[in-house]
């Protein structure tokens, strides 16, 4: 019997205004290079963790100009590079630089409220289980997404991002849920499903945007109205 179900944050229950993914597909083809928004979906969360990785090894706020310069090259590098753009470090930077105009902001998705309502309703603890380092209280009460959430487990509290399994397992213990009575909704699948699976959960695929028609290892579902199907 399911009692629990934890959810990814970015890209499952909300997503960048402008969506990110097309914003890089668009300042790209600015310049002349071809990036598609299904390889991003991909090095977008690699390149993050970079970025994760790189600010805890040391805060960049504590890095010297030409430090953060290098860092910035990096990243926009890892992030074309790895969606199968060949392009220079130069040429990355140049696509960092256009994105800079972009003042992103966060919106849930269509089906998130009335999803989490009609779970709510049917007695399921619901969290969310995410890799962040910023505290993100405001948005989520923006969001409308608090009242339904009835905790949060975060990479930054844990130590530990996702795939890691202490992650998932301190989502349990505050569901106070066995892994075979939860369900974790994610769209990474190394970050989400692998993890989830590793530690005994139940995992959902969320793929709005049919981009991952090849994984037949979990159930890929593509609105978050079809979790009912699985409960």
């Amino acid at each position: 019997m399911i009692k629990a179900i934890f959810f990814d944050f970015y890209n499952t229950l909300a997503t960048h205004d402008p969506p990110r993914e097309q914003t890089y597909v668009n300042v790209c083809a600015e310049l002349g290079i071809k990036v598609e928004a299904k390889a991003l979906f991909k090095s977008l969360p690699a390149a993050d963790m970079y970025w994760r990785d790189e600010n805890t090894r040391k805060a960049l706020d504590q890095r010297s100009p030409e430090q953060k310069l290098e860092f910035y090259t990096e990243y926009a590098h890892k992030i074309l590079t790895g969606a199968g753009a060949n392009v220079t470090r130069d040429v990355a930077l140049q696509v960092l630089a256009k994105l800079q105009k972009f003042n992103w902001t966060y919106k849930a998705f269509d089906d998130t409220l009335p999803a989490l309502k009609k779970l709510k309703n049917h007695g399921l603890t619901l969290g969310l289980i995410s890799n962040v380092v910023q505290d993100m209280e405001s948005v989520y009460q923006e969001l409308g997404l608090k009242p339904y959430l009835a905790f949060k487990v975060t990479s930054a509290e844990v130590g530990c991002d996702k795939p890691g399994p202490e992650i998932f397992q301190a989502a349990l213990k505050k569901a106070k849920a066995k892994p075979e009575e939860a369900i974790h909704v994610g769209d990474q699948y190394e970050l989400d499903i692998a993890g989830a699976q590793g530690v005994g959960i139940k995992a959902l695929l969320i793929d709005r945007n049919n981009h991952f028609t090849e994984i037949s290892d979990c159930p890929r579902i593509q609105s978050l109205a079809e979790i009912s199907n699985y409960i």
